[in-house]
């Protein structure tokens, strides 16, 4: 009997090819959305591998309900859906993908920024809508990124991405992280120095126990009232009834945001009746390339686990 590989989203054939040969690989039918936990505890009961989305709870019930459970890979970098110290107690392997998705998330983050700075889906829908009547002098004016200060939260490979395309624009780039790092012409700052310096304040932390809530009324309250916070880290990060309420009140001027607390984030979400806030759908290492990228790194990943081969990008 072949070891069975469940996984919890539709993927491309492509993708899930190789392992077929090998392994009896179940896959949640619907491509439009994701496996129900219900389906996820029903298939674990049998499966040596879980193949995960970033959206997957990844719960100690899960590996509770999985005797058979050697490997979960999960097809992110973060890895706050996964309960580590459950996989631990259970034995359990957790991977991710790293390195591969940092060049496409820094691309996303700067067009965010450049998108919430010149208001560039705002000045889209009034073309659309045919409320553009006329050239104005300061019709649909934004905010300069060339020559302003870029404030980065969270220095990993994607923040040290990002503030090589601030640099790219001639832009003062600060940084905050657990740990100071050596990088040419960018300062390392206190987080409330950083907050109250920077135009463009960046959150690329991971989402643990320590930035939950990291970025709330009193941080929000030292950004300048020119100043546009953009989040492609966690939704948790931030406290989303505080970010409104400094948008509202125009104590920053905007958001951009690719992350929600409660993703999908529901239609009547107040942050989403403002004019000042981007919105993504969570895609920042969505291009065709990165994500087979990805993919394949989890696919060898269960490959190597089940066939007892040293296995790359642990977590646990």
């Amino acid at each position: 009997m072949k070891p069975i590989i469940y996984i919890t989203q539709k993927l491309p054939e492509q993708a899930v090819a190789k392992l077929r040969d090998s392994y009896e690989v179940r896959m949640w039918h619907d491509d439009q959305s994701a496996a129900p936990r219900e389906e996820i505890l029903k298939q674990v009961k049998e499966a040596h591998a879980l193949w995960s989305m970033l959206s997957d709870n990844i719960d100690r019930p899960v590996f509770e309900a999985a005797p058979n459970l050697k490997i979960i890979s999960n097809l992110a970098v973060g890895h706050n859906n996964i309960d580590l110290e459950a996989a631990h107690d259970h034995g359990v392997m957790v991977t991710n993908t790293p390195e591969v998705l940092t060049e496409t998330t820094a691309d996303l983050t700067f067009a965010l920024l450049l998108a919430a700075a010149r208001r560039i889906v705002e000045a889209d829908k009034t073309v659309r809508s045919g409320e553009w009547k006329s050239w104005t002098p300061m019709g649909m004016t934004g905010q300069n990124v060339g020559g302003a200060t870029l404030g980065i939260i969270g220095m990993g490979r994607i923040g040290e991405a990002v503030a090589r395309r601030g640099q790219g624009f001639g832009m003062n780039v600060l940084y905050h992280n657990r740990t100071r790092k050596s990088l040419e012409d960018v300062k390392y700052a206190a987080l409330d120095e950083l907050l109250q310096t920077s135009d463009f304040v960046v959150l690329l932390t991971p989402l643990t126990n320590e930035t939950r809530g990291m970025i709330g009324e009193r941080e929000l309250s030292l950004m300048k009232e020119t100043a546009i916070l953009i989040n492609v880290a966690r939704g948790g990060v931030v406290e989303e009834a505080a970010l409104f309420e400094a948008l509202k009140a125009k104590k920053i001027w905007g958001a951009g945001l690719d992350v929600f607390e409660q993703e999908p984030v529901p239609t009547d979400h107040p942050l989403l009746t403002l004019p000042n806030v981007t919105v993504l759908p969570h895609i920042g290492s969505a291009t065709v390339q990165t994500r087979l990228a990805m993919m394949e790194m989890n696919a060898s990943a269960i490959s190597a686990c089940l066939e007892g081969r040293s296995v790359q990008n642990r977590v646990c």
